[in-house]
């Protein structure tokens, strides 16, 4: 009788039988008894959202759930602006960005230019800039240096003098013939112009009406490289050359 005590005390109290295992038996009717409940609420809680929080899972929320009011905090709106910047791969525009964040285009620029003026006083590694019709990070001009060593490893793929020569008559006298490019340049530009049209930093702009050539004009990834926001603000070319107005009488 003694050891049929002891043994059931041991079974309440889970301390271990004679085989070194505790015993479980008890464990085992608090689980059985507590188990449909517990699951119950586990399973609600889960409907409900996150387990136990009863807040909604984010990846069940859609674009049409976003609530502009979020956004109404000068902070909020930089952050998300911020968000979004970083994942273009090209320059975009106030009104896709105030579409996106159920905005206001003019609230959107005043963000953007308060942005703007915060890196460049902090003197921040990167750079807010509005380029062509659109804004864009840009890493700041000064450590350029580190940029490309780590990008490029001293392996620039630069252009040659004859290519840049050519883009910059482009740049300068746009829209263009490539027989006044030429004649600008002494030299025939053919092959140097595919190689600016296959870059991407020149195109075509229709055709000229006296001698039915074509013409070519510089694009937006060229104002993006050099950081313009439009031809206007290439640096004057008369100090350097100042005959150059007379390729205005040259035969195309």
């Amino acid at each position: 009788m003694a050891e049929r005590a002891e043994v059931a005390g041991r079974a309440d109290t889970g301390e271990p039988s004679e085989s070194g295992a505790p015993s479980d038996e008890a464990g085992h009717e608090d689980a059985g008894a507590a188990g449909p409940d517990d699951d119950a609420d586990e399973n609600a809680a889960e409907d409900a959202g996150e387990p136990g929080t009863g807040e909604p899972h984010a990846d069940d929320l859609d674009a049409e759930d976003l609530d502009p009011d979020d956004l109404a905090d000068d902070t909020e709106l930089e952050l998300a602006l911020e968000a979004l910047l970083l994942v273009v791969d090209s320059p975009v525009d106030e009104g896709s960005l105030a579409t996106t964040l159920n905005q206001t285009p003019s609230r959107i620029r005043q963000t953007l230019n308060r942005m703007s003026l915060a890196y460049t006083a902090d003197r921040r590694g990167i750079d807010l800039r509005r380029v062509g019709e659109g804004w864009r990070f840009y890493t700041r001009d000064r450590y350029a240096p580190y940029v490309e060593k780590l990008l490029l490893d001293g392996q620039r793929a630069r252009l040659t003098r004859a290519t840049l020569e050519t883009l910059a008559v482009v740049a300068y006298r746009q829209p263009v013939t490539r027989a006044r490019v030429a004649a600008v340049r002494g030299v025939n530009c053919d092959g140097v112009l595919r190689t600016l049209l296959t870059r991407g930093l020149v195109e075509e702009a229709g055709t000229e009406e006296q001698t039915g050539g074509t013409l070519f004009r510089t694009t937006e990834l060229f104002l993006e490289r050099l950081g313009l926001s439009s031809v206007q603000d290439l640096p004057p070319l008369a100090p350097l050359l100042p005959d150059i107005d007379a390729i205005d009488d040259l035969d195309g």
